[in-house]
């Protein structure tokens, strides 16, 4: 989930840039405005999801470690 959402967000850039310097200048139309809000919700979405892995990896290791110590 997390590569998936920045994956997607990145990929998203590549395009407008790569669109940008083909000389596509209304970004109004068709696919567009999907691709252009992709980045400014996917890229927040994986941050989120990034922060819950961390903090149920850590409580998993957490559990762990307390059931070996018995």
């Amino acid at each position: 989930m997390v590569a998936a959402s920045i994956g997607m967000s990145i990929l998203a850039f590549l395009a407008i840039i790569i669109a940008t310097a083909a000389g596509v200048t209304n970004f109004g139309e068709g696919i567009w405005p999907v691709i252009i809000v992709l980045p400014l919700v996917g890229l927040p979405i994986g941050l989120v999801f990034m922060i819950t892995l961390f903090i149920v990896s850590a409580i998993r290791r957490g559990r762990e470690s307390k059931d070996a110590a018995k």
